[in-house]
C-alpha cells in the first residue's frame, strides 16, 4: 500500500479513537509528509474541522509555489468545503482511499485541473462502513445532512 495513504489512515485511526469521525489527510511535498490531519468536528466541537482542513492547518503557511507540487491524500472523498481549499490553494492531486461512502464533488474538481485519484482501499471503506453504522446521526452531521 502506498505510504502516505497508509499515515492518513492511521490519522483516521486517531480520530476514531478520539471519539471523532474516521477521516484521516496528509498533504505531502516532494515526497515529504508537511502536514496530517484528521477530523476534529467532535473532538474541538468544530463546524468546519475536517481531515484535510486539520491537515492544511497543521501544515501551516505555506508558499503558493510549494502547493502546486502538493498532494493531498484523503481517506475519503473530500467534500465542497475540502475541495474549495484544493481549489483556492492550486493543489494539483488529491488521492482518496475511498469514494463508495461519500463522493465529494470529483467531477467538477476534475474539470477545474485537479488530477483525481480514487484507490478504493478496503480499510478505508471499512472504517466509514463501521462508523456509519454505530453512528448515523453524527455522520450526518458531518456531511451536513
Amino acid at each position: 500500500m502506498d505510504k502516505f495513504l497508509e499515515a492518513a489512515i492511521d490519522e483516521a485511526k486517531k480520530g476514531m479513537a478520539e471519539g471523532g469521525v474516521p477521516i484521516g489527510s496528509v498533504l505531502v511535498i516532494d515526497g515529504r509528509i508537511v502536514g496530517r490531519g484528521h477530523n476534529k468536528r467532535v473532538q474541538n466541537g468544530s463546524a468546519v474541522l475536517h481531515a484535510e482542513m486539520d491537515c492544511l492547518e497543521n501544515a501551516g503557511r505555506i508558499k503558493a509555489a510549494d502547493y502546486r507540487r502538493a498532494t493531498l491524500y484523503s481517506t475519503l472523498s473530500p467534500c465542497d468545503m475540502c475541495s474549495g481549499a484544493v481549489l483556492l490553494y492550486g493543489i494539483p492531486k488529491i488521492v482518496i482511499g475511498e469514494h463508495r461512502t461519500f463522493c465529494g464533488p470529483e467531477s467538477y474538481v476534475k474539470s477545474r485541473g485537479v488530477e483525481v485519484i480514487v484507490i478504493d482501499n478496503q480499510e478505508c471503506h471499512q472504517l466509514m462502513q463501521t462508523f456509519i453504522e454505530n453512528n448515523p446521526e453524527l455522520w450526518n452531521e458531518d456531511i451536513g445532512e
